[in-house]
């Protein structure tokens, strides 16, 4: 039976999301609440009964670590397969790989030890719940080298420009990759690929000097590969700027997106916290808002997301905001358009203000 093994690749997100980035990688970053961007691609895996993950990551990544543990929440503490947290390798002075291609080539025993034929490789910039097990088995049906998992977006929007972007016939397969900022038709970075393919790409790409798998290896050989789509229908969000973050996080505030993204067809999972239920106290006015466990409310709180832990003391308002966890907002405070990291106190009475299009960041354990 054939079955698969998972890459989360890292390597090419860079500090994406500004301050929210200074002490994390991107993949860390806390989203929605409770979860954060890589539980995605891990949930996406889990729930497709992959049970050997690597996760290529470079720098920042000691918050990763802290959020995946051992795997447990995706069901990856396991004697056999589970979780690898993999960095490059730096101990092999004949090394001339580059790029993510040092991740590949580095790690190679993860693949040749795997028992898995096909390898999914996904990105953590991608939002959404994606059925790989569907996907795989379009994979299969079609016989195809690689398969791209792509998502059509109604009307294009500003973190899209940066998206690679997929033209296909009408049977699925794919013509081009483009970089057209008219074409809706947005290249998830998720893509299905053969085990041995893959080392044989990885070894091709370093011996002519490159230093991107998907740029060198797939995407220059798209006349002599026979690479498929499939289409995700789900909901779908691209998170690859400060501003999309902001963004994608307030979509979530409308119901109906929040049960598509969470709780159609499969879960997303996210390491588990024990805190007691928020606490409302005194004359609050909360609206519209996702208030996590272990809150303490007594100001007001409109239209904003609220991790565990967040206080808000009286007379304090809180507006079209995120709150990360642990964060202080003190009595009289007034916040609007703002997006605190974890462990910021913002004192008596002070007033900070954004715009949704340039939402106000405070990084992490500043006081204001």
């Amino acid at each position: 039976m054939a079955t698969m093994m998972g890459v989360v690749n890292l390597d090419p997100e860079h500090d994406f999301l500004n301050e929210l980035t200074y002490f994390r990688c991107g993949a860390a970053a806390p989203f929605a609440g409770r979860y954060r961007l890589i539980d995605f691609a891990l949930s996406n895996m889990s729930n497709a009964n992959i049970n050997e993950i690597a996760v290529f990551a470079r720098n920042k990544y000691r918050s990763l670590m802290d959020h995946l543990g051992i795997g447990s929440e995706w069901d990856l503490d396991r004697k056999r397969g589970g979780l690898f947290i993999l960095p490059p390798d730096w101990n092999d002075p004949t090394d001339v790989s580059k790029g993510d291609l040092q991740h590949f080539h580095n790690n190679r025993d993860y693949f040749t030890r795997g028992v898995a034929q096909y390898v999914v490789v996904s990105g953590s910039q991608f939002i959404g719940n994606v059925p790989l097990t569907e996907a795989f088995r379009h994979h299969l049906r079609t016989e195809a080298d690689v398969t791209l998992i792509s998502s059509t977006f109604e009307t294009p929007e500003e973190e899209h420009k940066q998206c690679m972007k997929i033209i296909n016939d009408d049977n699925g397969w794919v013509e081009a990759i483009t970089n057209e900022k008219a074409n809706n038709k947005v290249f998830t970075g998720i893509y299905i690929i053969g085990k041995r393919l893959l080392l044989d790409l990885v070894e091709e790409c370093i011996a002519h000097g490159k230093d991107s798998f998907f740029h060198d290896g797939i995407k220059r050989n798209i006349d002599r590969l026979h690479i498929q789509t499939f289409e995700y229908e789900g909901y779908a969000a691209v998170i690859n700027s400060l501003e999309s973050y902001y963004k994608q996080n307030m979509k979530l505030l409308e119901s109906e997106n929040y049960r598509s993204l969470f709780f159609d067809n499969q879960l997303i999972y996210t390491k588990v916290k024990d805190e007691p239920p928020a606490r409302y106290n005194g004359n609050i006015n909360v609206k519209n808002s996702l208030i996590a466990n272990g809150c303490d409310i007594k100001g007001e709180v409109e239209n904003s997301i609220l991790f565990r832990g967040v206080k808000v003391e009286p007379g304090a308002k809180v507006k079209n905001s995120i709150i990360m966890q642990r964060c202080r907002i003190k009595n009289g405070a007034d916040l609007e358009y703002v997006v605190l990291d974890k462990d910021v106190s913002v004192s008596p009475d002070k007033k900070l203000l954004g715009a949704s299009e340039h939402p106000f960041v405070i990084a992490k354990r500043k006081s204001m």
